[in-house]
Protein backbone atom coordinates (compact mmCIF):
# COMPACT_ATOMS: atom_id res chain seq x y z
CA UNK A 1 0.00 0.00 0.00
CA UNK A 2 1.18 3.50 -0.83
CA UNK A 3 0.48 6.24 1.72
CA UNK A 4 0.73 9.93 0.88
CA UNK A 5 0.65 12.47 3.73
CA UNK A 6 -0.01 16.05 2.62
CA UNK A 7 2.94 18.34 3.28
CA UNK A 8 0.54 21.13 4.27
CA UNK A 9 -1.35 19.00 6.82
CA UNK A 10 -1.42 20.17 10.43
CA UNK A 11 -0.92 23.39 12.35
CA UNK A 12 -0.81 26.57 10.32
CA UNK A 13 1.30 29.53 11.45
CA UNK A 14 -1.52 31.24 13.36
CA UNK A 15 -2.63 28.11 15.21
CA UNK A 16 0.93 27.04 16.08
CA UNK A 17 1.63 30.51 17.46
CA UNK A 18 -1.58 30.52 19.53
CA UNK A 19 -1.09 27.06 21.01
CA UNK A 20 2.56 27.62 21.90
CA UNK A 21 1.66 30.90 23.60
CA UNK A 22 -1.13 29.23 25.58
CA UNK A 23 1.29 26.64 26.97
CA UNK A 24 3.81 29.37 27.74
CA UNK A 25 1.25 31.45 29.64
CA UNK A 26 0.07 28.36 31.52
CA UNK A 27 3.60 27.86 32.83
CA UNK A 28 4.44 31.48 33.66
CA UNK A 29 1.22 33.23 34.76
CA UNK A 30 0.92 33.95 38.47
CA UNK A 31 -2.87 33.50 38.65
CA UNK A 32 -5.57 31.55 36.81
CA UNK A 33 -5.47 31.39 33.00
CA UNK A 34 -8.42 31.34 30.62
CA UNK A 35 -9.04 31.28 26.89
CA UNK A 36 -12.00 33.16 25.47
CA UNK A 37 -13.51 30.21 23.65
CA UNK A 38 -11.45 27.06 22.89
CA UNK A 39 -7.94 28.07 21.84
CA UNK A 40 -8.40 25.99 18.65
CA UNK A 41 -11.02 23.58 17.35
CA UNK A 42 -9.27 20.45 18.58
CA UNK A 43 -10.67 18.71 21.65
CA UNK A 44 -7.43 16.88 22.46
CA UNK A 45 -5.40 20.10 22.65
CA UNK A 46 -8.11 21.88 24.66
CA UNK A 47 -8.26 18.95 27.09
CA UNK A 48 -4.48 18.92 27.53
CA UNK A 49 -4.44 22.65 28.27
CA UNK A 50 -7.30 22.20 30.74
CA UNK A 51 -5.15 19.67 32.62
CA UNK A 52 -2.42 22.33 32.77
CA UNK A 53 -4.80 24.85 34.29
CA UNK A 54 -6.03 26.72 31.21
CA UNK A 55 -9.82 26.99 31.44
CA UNK A 56 -12.25 27.88 28.65
CA UNK A 57 -14.65 30.83 28.95
CA UNK A 58 -17.51 29.71 26.74
CA UNK A 59 -19.57 32.92 26.69
CA UNK A 60 -19.32 36.67 27.10
CA UNK A 61 -21.26 36.26 30.33
CA UNK A 62 -18.47 34.02 31.66
CA UNK A 63 -16.01 36.79 30.84
CA UNK A 64 -18.18 39.41 32.55
CA UNK A 65 -18.26 37.29 35.73
CA UNK A 66 -14.48 36.92 35.83
CA UNK A 67 -12.80 38.66 38.78
CA UNK A 68 -9.12 38.09 38.02
CA UNK A 69 -6.68 36.09 35.95
CA UNK A 70 -5.16 36.20 32.47
CA UNK A 71 -7.37 35.84 29.41
CA UNK A 72 -5.96 34.53 26.12
CA UNK A 73 -7.69 35.83 23.01
CA UNK A 74 -7.58 32.92 20.60
CA UNK A 75 -6.42 32.87 16.98
CA UNK A 76 -9.98 33.37 15.64
CA UNK A 77 -10.07 36.90 17.06
CA UNK A 78 -12.89 38.71 18.88
CA UNK A 79 -15.20 41.70 18.33
CA UNK A 80 -13.87 45.14 19.28
CA UNK A 81 -16.09 45.40 22.37
CA UNK A 82 -14.37 42.40 23.99
CA UNK A 83 -11.14 44.42 24.24
CA UNK A 84 -13.14 47.23 25.82
CA UNK A 85 -14.65 44.81 28.33
CA UNK A 86 -11.23 43.44 29.27
CA UNK A 87 -9.94 46.98 29.83
CA UNK A 88 -12.99 47.96 31.90
CA UNK A 89 -12.54 44.93 34.15
CA UNK A 90 -8.76 45.53 34.40
CA UNK A 91 -8.05 41.97 33.32
CA UNK A 92 -4.67 40.96 31.94
CA UNK A 93 -4.90 39.48 28.47
CA UNK A 94 -2.67 37.97 25.82
CA UNK A 95 -3.78 38.49 22.23
CA UNK A 96 -2.86 35.66 19.86
CA UNK A 97 -5.31 36.57 17.10
CA UNK A 98 -3.95 35.34 13.78
CA UNK A 99 -2.29 38.25 11.90
CA UNK A 100 -4.33 37.38 8.80
CA UNK A 101 -7.54 37.78 10.83
CA UNK A 102 -6.32 41.05 12.35
CA UNK A 103 -5.80 42.33 8.82
CA UNK A 104 -9.48 41.66 8.04
CA UNK A 105 -10.49 43.54 11.20
CA UNK A 106 -8.59 46.59 9.99
CA UNK A 107 -10.08 46.33 6.50
CA UNK A 108 -13.73 46.12 7.56
CA UNK A 109 -13.32 48.85 10.16
CA UNK A 110 -11.76 51.19 7.58
CA UNK A 111 -14.12 50.41 4.70
CA UNK A 112 -17.27 50.49 6.82
CA UNK A 113 -16.27 53.92 8.14
CA UNK A 114 -15.88 54.95 4.51
CA UNK A 115 -19.52 54.06 3.91
CA UNK A 116 -19.24 50.63 2.33
CA UNK A 117 -21.66 47.80 3.16
CA UNK A 118 -19.42 44.94 4.34
CA UNK A 119 -20.08 41.48 2.86
CA UNK A 120 -18.29 38.65 4.68
CA UNK A 121 -18.18 35.40 2.75
CA UNK A 122 -18.24 32.70 5.41
CA UNK A 123 -20.23 30.99 8.15
CA UNK A 124 -22.05 33.49 10.38
CA UNK A 125 -21.75 31.22 13.44
CA UNK A 126 -17.99 30.72 13.14
CA UNK A 127 -16.04 32.61 15.85
CA UNK A 128 -13.76 34.22 13.27
CA UNK A 129 -16.75 35.69 11.43
CA UNK A 130 -18.37 36.78 14.70
CA UNK A 131 -15.15 38.63 15.47
CA UNK A 132 -14.97 40.26 12.03
CA UNK A 133 -18.56 41.48 12.29
CA UNK A 134 -17.66 43.08 15.58
CA UNK A 135 -15.28 45.49 13.82
CA UNK A 136 -17.82 46.76 11.28
CA UNK A 137 -19.02 50.31 11.93
CA UNK A 138 -22.01 50.09 9.60
CA UNK A 139 -24.17 47.59 7.66
CA UNK A 140 -22.78 44.08 7.40
CA UNK A 141 -24.05 40.90 5.72
CA UNK A 142 -22.64 37.36 5.95
CA UNK A 143 -23.02 35.23 2.83
CA UNK A 144 -22.15 31.53 2.97
CA UNK A 145 -23.37 30.17 -0.37
CA UNK A 146 -24.61 31.08 -3.85
CA UNK A 147 -28.26 31.12 -2.79
CA UNK A 148 -27.58 33.74 -0.14
CA UNK A 149 -25.49 35.67 -2.67
CA UNK A 150 -28.44 35.78 -5.08
CA UNK A 151 -30.73 36.97 -2.28
CA UNK A 152 -28.27 39.70 -1.32
CA UNK A 153 -28.49 41.20 -4.80
CA UNK A 154 -31.98 42.40 -4.00
CA UNK A 155 -30.68 44.63 -1.19
CA UNK A 156 -28.83 46.80 -3.72
CA UNK A 157 -26.48 48.85 -1.50
CA UNK A 158 -24.55 51.48 -3.47
CA UNK A 159 -21.08 50.51 -2.28
CA UNK A 160 -19.84 47.18 -0.93
CA UNK A 161 -16.61 45.68 0.36
CA UNK A 162 -16.35 41.89 0.03
CA UNK A 163 -13.98 39.93 2.29
CA UNK A 164 -13.77 36.27 3.24
CA UNK A 165 -13.37 34.09 6.29
CA UNK A 166 -9.72 33.01 6.15
CA UNK A 167 -10.58 29.30 5.98
CA UNK A 168 -13.31 29.50 3.34
CA UNK A 169 -13.20 27.35 0.20
CA UNK A 170 -11.47 29.42 -2.50
CA UNK A 171 -13.55 28.12 -5.42
CA UNK A 172 -16.80 28.78 -3.54
CA UNK A 173 -15.59 32.30 -2.74
CA UNK A 174 -14.99 32.93 -6.44
CA UNK A 175 -18.47 31.67 -7.34
CA UNK A 176 -20.08 33.96 -4.78
CA UNK A 177 -18.06 36.96 -5.97
CA UNK A 178 -19.13 36.28 -9.57
CA UNK A 179 -22.79 36.35 -8.50
CA UNK A 180 -22.35 39.54 -6.51
CA UNK A 181 -20.64 41.13 -9.51
CA UNK A 182 -23.88 40.86 -11.51
CA UNK A 183 -25.37 43.84 -9.71
CA UNK A 184 -22.73 46.23 -10.99
CA UNK A 185 -22.49 48.31 -7.83
CA UNK A 186 -19.31 50.02 -6.64
CA UNK A 187 -17.51 47.05 -5.11
CA UNK A 188 -14.16 46.38 -3.49
CA UNK A 189 -13.27 42.67 -3.48
CA UNK A 190 -10.48 41.49 -1.18
CA UNK A 191 -9.61 37.80 -1.16
CA UNK A 192 -8.72 37.35 2.51
CA UNK A 193 -8.51 33.55 2.44
CA UNK A 194 -5.07 32.90 3.89
CA UNK A 195 -2.42 31.35 1.62
CA UNK A 196 -2.00 28.38 3.95
CA UNK A 197 -5.69 27.54 3.52
CA UNK A 198 -5.52 27.76 -0.27
CA UNK A 199 -2.34 25.64 -0.38
CA UNK A 200 -3.84 23.04 1.96
CA UNK A 201 -7.04 22.78 -0.08
CA UNK A 202 -5.19 22.56 -3.40
CA UNK A 203 -2.84 19.82 -2.19
CA UNK A 204 -5.69 17.84 -0.61
CA UNK A 205 -7.67 17.97 -3.85
CA UNK A 206 -4.66 16.84 -5.89
CA UNK A 207 -4.00 13.85 -3.61
CA UNK A 208 -7.70 12.93 -3.53
CA UNK A 209 -7.77 12.78 -7.36
CA UNK A 210 -5.21 9.97 -7.26
CA UNK A 211 -6.10 8.16 -4.03
CA UNK A 212 -8.29 5.09 -3.56
CA UNK A 213 -9.14 6.39 -0.07
CA UNK A 214 -8.60 9.64 1.83
CA UNK A 215 -8.33 10.24 5.56
CA UNK A 216 -9.06 13.77 6.77
CA UNK A 217 -8.06 14.43 10.39
CA UNK A 218 -9.46 17.27 12.49
CA UNK A 219 -11.82 18.41 15.21
CA UNK A 220 -15.56 18.06 14.61
CA UNK A 221 -16.02 21.83 15.00
CA UNK A 222 -13.15 22.78 12.72
CA UNK A 223 -14.44 24.78 9.75
CA UNK A 224 -11.30 24.36 7.65
CA UNK A 225 -11.23 20.59 8.26
CA UNK A 226 -14.87 20.30 7.20
CA UNK A 227 -14.04 22.10 3.95
CA UNK A 228 -11.07 19.79 3.36
CA UNK A 229 -13.40 16.82 3.80
CA UNK A 230 -15.89 18.28 1.29
CA UNK A 231 -13.13 18.92 -1.26
CA UNK A 232 -11.67 15.43 -0.89
CA UNK A 233 -15.08 13.74 -0.93
CA UNK A 234 -15.85 15.29 -4.32
CA UNK A 235 -12.67 13.78 -5.77
CA UNK A 236 -12.55 10.52 -3.81
CA UNK A 237 -15.73 8.77 -2.71
CA UNK A 238 -13.87 6.79 -0.02
CA UNK A 239 -13.04 9.81 2.13
CA UNK A 240 -13.21 9.51 5.92
CA UNK A 241 -13.31 12.31 8.50
CA UNK A 242 -11.77 11.35 11.85
CA UNK A 243 -10.84 13.21 15.02
CA UNK A 244 -8.48 10.63 16.53
CA UNK A 245 -7.03 7.24 15.66
CA UNK A 246 -9.89 5.60 17.59
CA UNK A 247 -12.32 6.78 14.90
CA UNK A 248 -10.48 4.97 12.11
CA UNK A 249 -12.12 1.74 10.89
CA UNK A 250 -9.25 -0.22 9.39
CA UNK A 251 -11.47 -2.78 7.65
CA UNK A 252 -12.42 -0.05 5.17
CA UNK A 253 -8.87 -0.16 3.75
CA UNK A 254 -8.49 -3.88 3.16
CA UNK A 255 -8.33 -3.69 -0.66
CA UNK A 256 -6.96 -0.16 -1.00
CA UNK A 257 -3.69 0.48 -2.83
CA UNK A 258 -3.23 4.24 -2.35
CA UNK A 259 -4.26 6.13 0.80
CA UNK A 260 -4.03 9.91 1.08
CA UNK A 261 -3.90 11.67 4.45
CA UNK A 262 -4.48 15.33 5.16
CA UNK A 263 -5.48 17.32 8.24
CA UNK A 264 -6.96 20.62 9.30
CA UNK A 265 -5.03 23.61 10.63
CA UNK A 266 -5.90 22.69 14.23
CA UNK A 267 -4.59 19.12 14.06
CA UNK A 268 -1.33 18.42 15.96
CA UNK A 269 1.48 16.82 13.96
CA UNK A 270 1.70 14.11 16.61
CA UNK A 271 -1.80 12.92 15.73
CA UNK A 272 -1.10 12.97 11.98
CA UNK A 273 2.04 10.88 12.52
CA UNK A 274 0.14 8.47 14.77
CA UNK A 275 -2.55 7.85 12.14
CA UNK A 276 -0.01 7.49 9.34
CA UNK A 277 2.10 5.05 11.38
CA UNK A 278 -0.86 2.82 12.29
CA UNK A 279 -2.12 2.68 8.72
CA UNK A 280 1.37 1.56 7.58
CA UNK A 281 1.61 -1.06 10.34
CA UNK A 282 -1.85 -2.48 9.66
CA UNK A 283 -1.22 -2.88 5.96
Amino acid sequence: MEIKVAKTAGFCFGVKRAVEKAYEVAETAAGPVYTYGPIIHNEEVVKDLEEKGVHVLETEEDLCNLKNGTVIIRSHGVPAHIYELLEEKHLDYVDVTCPFVLKIHRIVERESRAGRHIVIVGNADHPEVVGIRGWCKGPCTVVKNTVEAENFLAECPEKVCIVSQTTFNYNNFQEIVEILTKKGYDKLVLNTICNATQDRQSEAEEIARQADAMIVIGGKNSSNTQKLYEICKRRCENTYYIQTLADLEFDRFQSVQYVGITAGASTPNKLIEEVSKHVRIKF
